[in-house]
């Protein structure tokens, strides 16, 4: 156990969040998104008993988002023609208020098959157990300045 660390952040994510470098990427993906198959080449680990939101919350805690890009956090759109609602992006901008002084404008979207080409590419993706549809949510790494 280590103080001042978010007990839900296991060894193995912490050691992947430390590895990371500037303008790498890594998608907390619902249980829904196809991690294994888009994570061929990124580290894909597994949270499957918890949420987004939850993960989310912990990360943000010690990964600093990226100051040289407009959206260093981008959601999967909703499908046109798909009649869902998204709540848990209005969870998602609370948590990132807390952390970032842009607030939501940090947070853009991404066309869904677009998230998906942009999740081939990223360093890790984390597999949740999040039941929310279109809970899929990209971060981008910035620098730590202190």
């Amino acid at each position: 156990m280590l103080k001042g660390i978010p007990k839900i952040l296991s060894p193995e994510l912490l050691k992947v969040l430390a590895e990371m470098g500037h303008s790498d990427r890594l998608v907390i993906s619902d249980g829904n998104f196809p991690a294994e198959s888009m994570g061929k080449d990124a580290i894909v680990i597994r949270c499957d008993g918890h949420g987004v939101p939850e993960l989310l919350d912990a990360i943000l805690q010690v990964f600093p988002l990226d100051t040289y890009v407009e959206h260093p956090v981008n959601l999967m759109e909703v499908m046109p023609g798909d009649d869902v609602e998204t709540p848990i992006w209005d969870t998602y901008k609370e948590i990132i208020r807390k952390y970032d002084d842009r607030g939501d404008a940090v947070v853009g979207n991404i066309e869904r098959f677009a998230f998906y080409e942009e999740a081939k590419k990223v360093y890790a993706i984390i597999a949740t157990g999040e039941s929310a549809l279109y809970a899929n949510i990209m971060l981008q790494k910035g620098v730590v300045t202190e």
